[in-house]
């Protein structure tokens, strides 16, 4: 009999609804994006926009899997880390429907959710992630059955780093795609602070130092050429030494600043030179959606790992390598 999962993910500015079943089958995937006129994204702002729309988000991802409620087993959410009136509001629907359906509920961490569905879309057993979002910049590694962060950000996550850069030369959000179009008309490189210390880095003095750039008439394609050189070899260079480190041969790519194909390219050539698989997360299953929360929980469920309603609080801190992964040998 094949276990059907439904995950709803909102954790930050989008929400989404994915029926994924227990043999690996993607049967819909549904999500909205909050994207703001100006600035970045309110937490309350992105909340309402989660309570307004998820509903609907829920019912179109059932009845484009060709389900019914009842079909549902189990229903999986996002319980952290991420923004707290917004995963608050998903924990909300979340509980409801599992009690109205009378079925587990399973609380996900959203980043261990990214890899879990890379691992899935990829076929990769055991491999070294790198996981770029918006909130996260993170070099991953299962040890110890936990999932272990050999090298991040001692600051702001690169995605947020593109969309500040973004937001200060005009680009509607998210700006990371649009930095990369405007990278490729750039004609010149120019150096930017490269802070990586130990196996962690950091991206403030980058973004401090762009902004000088524009602030003195510097062509912007050049500068996005330039943050995109600058970021991409650090993360190269830490994802490199945690390959050589754990010994792992293959390489996963994923979270939404997987889309960028410059980044693709140079981690390409990483495990090139360590004779290793690499993969990155195809497009629909790279940024924030429900099937990572559904396929996460359907691993979790068979693991015997669920969570009464009372103790499904939310962990808007919950870190990567703070959750047991009792569900890896």
């Amino acid at each position: 009999m094949v276990l059907i999962s439904l995950g709803i993910e909102g954790t930050a500015h989008s929400f989404g609804a994915g029926i994924v079943s227990d043999d690996g089958q993607v049967k819909s995937n549904v999500w909205d994006m909050l994207t703001p006129s100006e600035g970045g994204i309110h937490p309350r702002e992105a909340s309402r926009h989660h309570s307004e729309l998820g509903p609907l988000i829920i019912q179109k991802s059932i009845a484009n899997a060709g389900i019914v409620p009842n079909d549902i087993d189990i229903v999986s959410f996002s319980r952290g880390p991420g923004l707290g009136p917004c995963l608050r509001t998903t924990a909300t629907m979340a509980r409801t429907l599992a009690l109205r359906l009378n079925v587990p509920l399973i609380g996900v961490n959203h980043c261990v959710a990214h890899i879990e569905i890379g691992c899935l879309d990829s076929g990769f057993r055991d491999p070294v992630t790198v996981y770029v979002s918006g909130g996260n910049t993170q070099t991953i590694a299962f040890s110890g059955g936990r999932f272990r962060t050999f090298g991040e950000t001692l600051d702001i996550a690169i995605g947020n780093m593109l969309d500040s850069f973004g937001r200060d030369v005009g680009m509607r959000f998210p700006a990371g795609p649009k930095i990369e179009m405007a990278s490729l008309d750039a004609s010149t490189f120019y150096e930017l602070p490269y802070s990586v210390k130990g196996m962690d880095l950091s991206y403030s003095g980058l973004l401090t130092a762009a902004r000088r750039l524009y602030s003195e008439g510097v062509a912007v394609s050049d500068i996005c050429y330039s943050i995109q050189e600058t970021a991409f070899g650090m993360l190269a260079e830490v994802a490199e030494r945690a390959l050589a480190h754990t010994k792992k041969d293959e390489i996963l790519l994923t979270g939404g600043v997987a889309k960028n194909n410059r980044l693709t390219n140079i981690l390409e050539g990483v495990a090139e030179r360590h004779d290793a698989k690499f993969h990155r997360v195809s497009p629909t299953l790279a940024g924030d959606q429900g099937a990572m929360i559904a396929w996460t929980g359907i691993l979790q469920y068979n693991a015997g790992d669920q969570i009464p309603i009372p103790d499904s609080h939310v962990l808007p801190k919950w870190r990567t390598d703070e959750q047991e992964i009792i569900w890896r040998a």
